[in-house]
Parts: structure tokens; sequence; C-alpha cells
């Protein structure tokens, strides 16, 4: 029981001691979340990206392989003008930052115009679309719609970076040491 017990305590303090490190990362380097949130959202859209690409080619709608271009280019440059306009232990580059929301904005664009033209199709051919043809078209409308709610997401988080990061200075992760008392002791002149 005892043993238990100690093995229990041992992978508490572990845990703790892992998030006290990750907070810790966290404060050094406030911009990872912005650029995790970027990432997933970036790795979510190109992972559906073959789901994307046959909707593509069967809807065939106008403009509809110019937004899925543009969605997977500006989502690799806005991941790179965000690795710039977050410059270490700088104020943030201000004009990279208003460059990423403009960027966001094109995606989000490219993505609604995107599943407006799915919509379409949808509407327009209604009965006649075939029940494999059909989940492949909600199932990447329903990503696109996913994709955009996370780049909403991501653009909240760089606006407020510089919020976030003095949130997170206010977090005390500190050890706490425990305090040893050595006790007196005795200098002896040798001589």
């Amino acid at each position: 029981m005892n043993k238990s017990k100690s093995i229990f305590n041992k992978f508490l303090s572990f845990i703790s001691e892992f998030f006290r490190k990750f907070l810790v990362l966290l404060k050094k380097n406030p911009n990872y979340i912005p650029f995790v949130m970027l990432l997933v959202s970036f790795l979510v859209y190109s992972l559906n990206l073959t789901s994307v690409s046959n909707t593509t080619a069967t809807v065939q709608g106008k403009g509809m392989g110019l937004c899925e271009f543009a969605a997977m280019l500006f989502s690799i440059l806005s991941m790179i003008a965000l690795l710039n306009a977050f410059p270490k232990r700088q104020k943030p580059n201000y004009p990279m930052v208003v460059l990423i929301i403009a960027l966001f904005g094109i995606i989000i664009f490219a993505d609604i115009t995107y599943a407006s033209r799915i919509y379409d199709t949808l509407v327009e051919l209604g009965d006649k679309i075939k029940p494999k043809q059909l989940e492949e078209y909600i199932k990447t409308y329903n990503m696109i719609y996913t994709h955009i709610a996370l780049i909403a997401v991501t653009a909240v988080t760089v606006v407020l970076e510089p919020l976030l990061a003095k949130l997170l200075k206010k977090i005390n992760t500190t050890v706490n040491l425990e305090e040893t008392s050595i006790g007196e002791i005795e200098l002896v002149d040798e001589e």
C-alpha cells in the first residue's frame, strides 16, 4: 500500500514538473501558441486535401481549384510571416501581424467561396447526386468550415499574443525547494 502511494506521488510530481516546464517554455516563447494553432489548421486542411481535390474534380465549380490553391499557398506564407512577426525577446513586428491577418482574410474568403460552390452544386443537382459523392461533398463542406473556424481562432491568438505574453509572465513557475538545515559547522584551526 505504501509503495503504491509512493509510485502515485512520483507520477503526480512528474506531471506537475512537466506542466511547469511547459509553462516556462511558453513564458519564454509565447508566439508558440498562435504558431501551433496555425499548424493545426494547416494540418486539418492538408490531411484532407485528397477529399478537397476529389470534390473539386467532380463539382468543377468556377474557381474551385484556385480557391484550393490559394488556401494552401497562403497557409504556408502565413506560417513564414508568423515566424517573423514575433522575434525573440523583442517587440512584435506589427506590419507582419497586419500581413498575417490579411493572409488569414484571403484564406477565409477562399474557403467560403469554395464552400459556396459545393452548396450551389448540392442545391442545383439535389437528388441526382450519388450517395457516395454526396457523402464526400458533405465531408469536404464540413472540413472547410472547420478550417475557417481554426483560422479565425488562430487570428485571435495572433492579435492577442502580446496580452497572452503578459498573462503568462504572471504565472509563478518557480520551484519551491525544501529548506534544509545543516546544523552548526565547527571550524577548527589546524596547526
